[in-house]
């Protein structure tokens, strides 16, 4: 994925099986400056994966034949792409489940488009953030064995073995990093990742260290490196170093 230029307009891949909407967002985004490819379902969503060069997936859970989990799924293990799951299932357990499956957003039906909008450049903001090189933004960060590449956006652990991160796990990683031994409620930490308020408790923030927990904890069940500290929010316990 690389970063917003004149060289080439932003190329967005929506996955509908309803024309009407997936017209609407064709329209939309193509005057807001994409290049949008639509998919009715999971064939036609790979091969436009493996003829083009994608930036972020608007991909719906209802779809024929594979549902939209797991496509989330497929996606997270084989491309590297930002996914914003747009649905008319408005229950907490399906955008809990979509978060942990590694979407970085989720977005329920009916929608306003300048919102959509606005998600779709915050989460193409923070992963072309994070992919350009810059004194401030590369390097090594080493923690607790793990060493974190940030030009390459890369995770290797004690054992020397690659550590598989998403686009919203790494964020939170560099969010912690950055703050070691600090106290950070889900307000700073939605702050930092999103710019912008979610209200007092926001479960994305929760699913996304319950992830984290579970890649560098022993024991994700009784974490020693992202503590949680009651009725304030977590700690990144760990010592970091750079270089």
């Amino acid at each position: 994925m690389t970063n917003q230029s004149a060289a080439r307009r932003q190329r967005l891949l929506v996955v509908e099986d309803d024309q009407e909407i997936a017209n609407v967002l064709r329209r939309y985004f193509s005057v807001q400056g994409f290049d949008v490819s639509v998919a009715g379902e999971g064939t036609s969503m790979r091969a436009i994966l493996q003829a083009e060069s994608i930036d972020v997936v608007l991909l719906d859970l209802g779809l024929p034949g594979e549902d939209g989990f797991a496509l989330t799924r497929y996606l997270r293990e084989t491309w590297k792409v930002a996914v914003i799951i747009l649905t008319g299932r408005a229950e907490s357990v399906d955008r809990i489940v979509g978060l942990e499956l590694g979407a970085d957003d989720y977005v329920t039906k009916p929608f306003d488009l300048r919102e959509l909008l606005a998600r779709v450049r915050s989460v193409l903001r923070r992963t072309a953030a994070a992919e350009t090189p810059g004194s401030n933004s590369t390097g090594n960060l080493r923690f607790a064995g793990f060493t974190l590449n940030t030009g390459a956006r890369t995770l290797t652990g004690p054992e020397g073995d690659e550590v598989p991160l998403t686009t919203g796990e790494y964020e939170l990683l560099r969010v912690f990093l950055a703050h070691p031994d600090r106290v950070l409620s889900r307000d700073d930490l939605m702050s930092h990742l999103h710019g912008r308020d979610t209200g007092p408790y926001d479960r994305a923030i929760d699913v996304g260290v319950g992830r984290l927990r579970r890649k560098l904890e022993d024991d994700a069940a009784k974490p020693a490196l992202i503590r949680a500290v009651r009725g304030a929010g977590y700690l990144f316990s760990a010592r970091v170093e750079r270089g």
